[in-house]
């Protein structure tokens, strides 16, 4: 089937689920500012799923790497045939040059560090109003999250995996930051139920804080997808989890959200939004870095953030969130 008429726009954008979160909101502003856009996206076998319920969406293609790196004929091969409105390459690849378009969009590295949002933002020159990441979700989406979310009680969302044990806070800590905080008298979530979210192979430590909160528990490790994750954390009232894709999709769907940091530099991946923290322990990153360069031993580098200190800014983010 040919693809819809309409001013079509080739968006690329990243294989990790959180890179792709923190350049989303680009899709909303084209959307917004171009009512008749038609988007072909390309992103990685983890990342395709979010775009699912794009609006004017002709085409997702899941780009998945090869170690011959035929990956980019195959793409030069599905996109080269069509004449674009825009190209939008986050990737920064010599592909995107050769297409036939109005207009190209290309990423270039920036020369010093900056928040993720504000350089997927300069791809479009709108770093003075970067856009902030957004996920497109279905009525169908929303409709089966309010089911997994029904019950009685506010909901403390923790995701508790990384994509590298040296990112990985000790789920113990978790465990007791969930009792502390679903418990204590001073808590306005004392009583509420926890949510835990993962992906596949993350059941392990989601069983692990089932403990901490009895029978108001809500299972989502390894069970629901990516855009049916982001709809449930749109519904908790708070989210604690390491640096990785569920944190970011936290924030993106309003959720006060605090981000746990070691090994990860907050100046690029902090959670974005108003009501969002970035907390780390006594180390800084380039201290963690002088110790690890490589980022390649098999070691936790969290081990340094108390419960204590994580407890204490979900404390005073609770407070700055409440409702009036």
């Amino acid at each position: 089937m040919p693809p819809a008429s309409g001013f079509p726009i080739l968006f690329i954008t990243a294989t990790r689920i959180g890179d792709a979160v923190l350049s989303s909101g680009l899709i909303r502003r084209l959307a917004d500012e171009i009512p008749n856009a038609r988007f072909t996206i390309v992103a990685g076998p983890d990342a395709a799923p979010l775009f699912a319920d794009v609006p004017g969406l002709d085409r997702v293609i899941v780009f998945e790497k090869s170690r011959t790196g035929s990956h980019w004929f195959e793409l030069w091969r599905k996109v080269r045939r069509r004449k674009w409105g825009l190209v939008v390459d986050l990737r920064g690849s010599g592909l995107s040059r050769f297409l036939s378009t109005k207009r190209r969009a290309i990423h270039r590295k920036p020369t010093q560090p900056v928040h993720k949002v504000i350089e997927a933002a300069r791809v479009l020159r709108i770093e003075d109003e970067p856009a902030p990441p957004h996920i497109f979700t279905s009525p169908d989406v929303e409709a089966y999250a309010d089911e997994l979310t029904a019950g009685k009680g506010p909901i403390l969302a923790f995701a508790p995996a990384a994509n590298w044990i040296g990112k990985t806070w000790p789920v113990e800590r978790f465990s007791q930051v969930a009792m502390r905080l679903l418990r204590e008298p001073w808590s306005p979530l004392q009583g509420g139920r926890l949510m835990v979210l993962g992906g596949p192979g993350d059941e392990r430590l989601s069983r692990q804080l089932r403990d901490a909160a009895g029978r108001n528990f809500i299972d989502l490790a390894g069970k629901a997808d990516v855009l049916t994750a982001y709809a449930c954390l749109k519904r908790a009232r708070l989210f604690i989890g390491n640096d990785s894709g569920a944190m970011h999709l936290a924030a993106a769907a309003g959720t006060p959200t605090i981000g746990l940091f070691g090994p990860s530099d907050e100046r690029l991946y902090a959670p974005w939004g108003e009501a969002t923290r970035a907390v780390r322990g006594a180390r800084s990153f380039e201290e963690i870095k002088a110790a690890d360069p490589g980022f390649t031993q098999m070691v936790c580098h969290m081990m340094d953030l108390p419960v204590d200190k994580v407890v204490s800014a979900a404390r005073e983010l609770l407070k700055a969130t409440e409702k009036a």
